[in-house]
């Protein structure tokens, strides 16, 4: 086992680099008999206190390491790269990318047998597992878990509930004291939203792939279970480090048919298809967006959380976890796919069983019989666009309306509330280019707000369009990821004020009423993208990143880089 081990082409030479690599580990008072043959395990640490759903992972980490040093294992904690989806601009979807090479890197430079990856913010999981992913040493993942249902005038308020307030106070329904008292009672633990936004809908992810020890995904960040799912996640990877089982054992193409239909099941955020795309290139996994559409067809709705219900993550913990949703989905399930625990699917999940029916549904008595991700196709979206049904309005499912469309963001917010904007609610708003290459990064500006002489008729939804994407958090009738971008030349750019645009989400169709000939005629005088960013990342990532269609990863990370370090320095 000792000679198998990787850590031994640092830790196991003798003389000089032997010398090197000990002495100053030594520094920080660890033993001799440390090097001597011990799994060495990483713990990628996303901590920062400017990603306040990470803030509690230092403390979580002293639970892996405990893990680690029961299992026989030598722990090192290291930090990558943290994106704080509250905070960092212009957006963090441009930088997950960039926090998958940091692992990357980190991961294969260093004398590591193992690690463990520390996410919970919405881009900290899915930038670890693709990372990982090109490594592919053996990995497992321990989320932080989501925050406490926020209370706010005697009810339960979460993350979705800013649209709403949002709304309600450009309607003049709600004052700013008010939405000051519901900010006050929003965040009242660590964790991530509440909801089923996109951090949970990732921590369920990783935990419907088998990345991930059984029951991970739902653990509230306060409960004390969280800090034992920890230790039990160091005890583990020290055995698959022994077991030599690596992410490719576990991704197989079952595993990511599994997570599909499970995202459908509860209600998942679009970001899910991006993200799992990307997993999937860099794990060599073929996928493609109808299999989200073909996989979640027949997927009930069963969990009844928000922003598709009523219900909160903490509900759903109480109500029997994510493996309860998968016990009801097992016959849906590939329940033989292996999983981090080194259990199948079916082994992990034959006891469990949903301990409240409010929250977690039956199959045959599901909350919502519309669930999973709608993939469209048509001249407005040649290569595929998303729509939610289960955060969508029924009426509008079947709509066509004239457009009234917004160049860019600034445009949107310049304009959306002018009380001589020519629109009404059965128009489409179009927002142009916010894709992957436009904004940069593909922002979740998606959901638009609806214009507020609308909003003050009591009108809450219209059907929106755009290149960008929408917070897992956020709900309506809106289409996301069409693409080609407006600024990779795709038939959106060249949409203009007054064309009637048709949705048919039964026809799985969107659809540009305009002629060919037209079309080309604008495409003809249209004027190329520009790229505005001369230096740095941001100039790599614009000319490098792919359409959100194949995940909007970097073209030259797809596949992987292995394990084995090109040179050695000493």
């Amino acid at each position: 086992m000792q000679e198998s081990l990787r850590s031994r082409q640092w830790f196991g030479k003798q003389g000089k680099d032997g010398f090197i690599y000990r002495a100053w580990m030594k520094n920080q008072g660890i033993p001799a008999d440390e090097f001597t043959g011990k799994p060495v395990i990483g713990i990628c640490n996303t901590w920062s206190e400017l990603t306040p759903c990470n803030a509690h992972f230092r403390e979580l980490a002293e639970s892996v390491k405990r893990g680690i040093l029961e299992a026989g294992g030598f722990p090192v904690e290291f930090p990558v790269m943290s994106l704080g989806e509250t905070l960092i601009k212009p957006t963090a979807m441009l930088y997950r990318n960039l926090v998958s090479m940091d692992v990357e890197e980190s991961v294969r430079a260093n004398p590591l047998d193992g690690v463990v990856l520390l996410c919970g913010c919405d881009k900290t999981t899915p930038s670890l597992v693709m990372g990982a992913c090109s490594v592919n040493l053996p990995s497992i993942v321990v989320s932080g878990g989501a925050m406490l249902t926020g209370k706010f005038n005697g009810r339960d308020i979460g993350t979705s509930d800013i649209w709403r307030f949002t709304d309600d106070l450009r309607a003049g329904i709600m004052t700013e004291e008010e939405l000051n008292l519901a900010e006050a009672g929003m965040c009242r633990s660590r964790g991530h939203c509440a909801v089923m936004g996109t951090a949970s809908s990732m921590a369920c992810m990783v935990e419907a792939l088998g990345l991930s020890l059984p029951g991970n995904a739902a653990i509230p960040a306060a409960d004390a279970g969280r800090k034992v799912l920890a230790q039990l996640s160091g005890r583990r990877i020290v055995e698959m480090v022994r077991e030599h089982m690596r992410p490719s054992d576990i991704l197989t193409r079952a595993a990511f048919e599994n997570a599909i239909r499970v995202n459908a099941a509860i209600g998942g955020s679009t970001n899910f298809v991006i993200h799992l795309l990307a997993i999937a290139g860099r794990i060599g996994v073929e996928l493609d967006m109808d299999d989200f559409d073909r996989l979640s067809a027949n997927i009930p709705l069963i969990a009844n959380l928000q922003p598709s219900g009523k219900y909160f993550m903490e509900d759903m913990f109480y109500a029997g976890g994510l493996p309860a949703v998968m016990k009801e989905l097992l016959p849906c399930l590939h329940g033989d796919a292996v999983t981090a625990n080194g259990k199948t699917v079916q082994e992990n999940v034959q006891r469990c069983t949903s301990l409240n029916r409010e929250v977690i549904a039956a199959m045959d008595a599901p909350f919502n019989p519309q669930s999973g991700v709608v993939v469209l196709r048509g001249n407005l979206c040649e290569a595929g666009a998303v729509l939610k049904p289960s955060a969508a309005s029924p009426q509008l499912m079947q709509h066509t309306g004239r457009a009234v469309v917004f160049e860019n963001i600034e445009d949107y917010k310049a304009r959306i509330d002018d009380p001589e904007l020519p629109v009404d609610e059965n128009c489409i708003l179009v927002l142009k280019n916010v894709g992957p290459k436009g904004y940069p990064g593909m922002p979740e500006v998606g959901n638009m707000s609806l214009p507020k002489k609308l909003l003050a008729r009591g009108i809450t939804d219209m059907v929106r369009i755009s290149d960008g994407r929408m917070s897992g958090t956020g709900f309506g009738t809106v289409v996301l990821h069409v693409s080609p971008e407006a600024a990779a030349g795709g038939t959106l750019a060249l949409v203009e004020d007054g064309d009637l645009i048709r949705l048919d989400v039964a026809g799985r169709t969107l659809s540009l009423l305009v002629e060919d000939a037209v079309l080309e005629q604008r495409r003809n005088t249209r004027k190329a993208f520009e790229n505005p960013y001369m230096r740095g990342y941001t100039r790599l990532y614009v000319e490098h990143v792919e359409q959100a269609h194949l995940g909007a990863d970097l073209d030259f990370l797809k596949g992987g880089s292995g394990s084995e370090v090109l040179r050695d320095s000493h």
